[in-house]
């Protein structure tokens, strides 16, 4: 006798994949201009912009042009910035970023002024007005952690007054987040957030980035940003800085730590940021200048991967050009 076993009917997943119309209609994951954070370099001193050869496309804006840049984002749909500014007075505190009249207060009241509904976000850290380079105090060859969240917390009230939305510190130092908080609170400054790189991983694909920045660096890092080897070590930094107080949780960079957004995606009700950094971003553009890969989809699908991963909000050197993209296809 046949011992043959029945399995039921074929599965079709393929039903759901036949034409567009019906994979736009069962489509989990997407993204839009409104998950995207864009970061801008500015430079005191300079009177033209200054093209960055390892990030095609991207520029060092003198301040003179920050109003116009400004108008000509918000003008293309993209509603939330992140300054970092290119210093041209480094000391070894970076005492600039908690002057009135320095350059972090002038980008923040520059953009704010040009464009009042543009959400400005600047990078909370030292690392672009230090003379060393490194993200805060350096005594004997090491980075000090309490000195360095003293300072931070003095370089956030002073962008919280200049008018910034949110603050962003990636210095990677214990207990930032909380000195922050409380910071700004007994400031008051209350309604001012936290998107904290809370997972910041001492990474080779920041090398464009010091290019930007003209950050040059003694020694590294690795004494206080993550090991890109340790996920669990990454999870308990994301998940005290929600502790803290923070609003948002970054990962960084994006795409070598997915498994670390995903994982941590489980772990908060938070919202969560990936930041696609210098190095995913060169990736990309100079295999798309070779002629290697078609440019555009490779970008879309590495923002749908990160909201796939689950980001609520992507911080990329592409914002721009995917808004550009985006404004084309409209009109074609």
């Amino acid at each position: 006798m046949s011992s043959a076993v029945s399995v039921g009917p074929l599965k079709r997943l393929r039903r759901l994949r036949g034409t567009l119309a019906m994979r736009d209609l069962v489509r989990e994951h997407d993204f839009s201009l409104s998950d995207l954070i864009y970061p801008l370099f500015i430079e005191e001193g300079i009177n033209k912009a200054i093209p960055l050869t390892k990030l095609p496309g991207i520029f060092r804006l003198p301040e003179q042009d920050l109003a116009q840049e400004a108008k000509d984002l918000f003008a293309l749909g993209i509603r939330y910035v992140m300054p970092f500014g290119i210093s041209h007075h480094k000391d070894a505190l970076g005492s600039d970023t908690w002057q009135d009249d320095g350059l972090l207060a002038r980008m923040i009241l520059t953009i704010k002024e040009a464009c009042p509904e543009m959400v400005v976000i600047p990078d909370i850290c030292f690392c672009e007005y230090t003379d060393h380079g490194h993200c805060g105090v350096v005594h004997n060859g090491d980075v000090e952690n309490d000195s360095s969240v003293q300072n931070l917390v003095k370089q956030c009230i002073t962008a919280a007054k200049a008018g910034a939305d949110m603050l962003a510190p990636s210095a990677m130092m214990d207990g930032q987040v909380l000195a922050i908080r409380q910071g700004l609170d007994n400031a008051g400054y209350k309604n001012v957030g936290i998107l904290a790189h809370s997972a910041k991983f001492a990474s080779s694909f920041y090398g464009p980035f010091r290019e930007a920045v003209e950050s040059e660096l003694d020694g590294d890092r690795k004494s206080y940003q993550l090991d890109c080897a340790n996920g669990r070590q990454a999870m308990q930094e994301a998940l005290l800085d929600e502790q803290e107080g923070a609003d948002i949780l970054m990962v960084k960079p994006g795409t070598p730590y997915l498994d670390v957004l995903a994982n941590l995606r489980k772990e908060t009700h938070l919202p969560l940021a990936s930041y696609q950094v210098g190095g995913e971003y060169a990736g990309i553009k100079f295999a798309a200048l070779a002629g290697a890969l078609d440019e555009q989809q490779a970008v879309f699908e590495t923002l749908v991967g990160f909201k796939r991963a689950g980001a609520s909000l992507i911080v990329t050197y592409y914002a721009k050009q995917v808004a550009e993209w985006l404004a084309e296809d409209t009109m074609s």
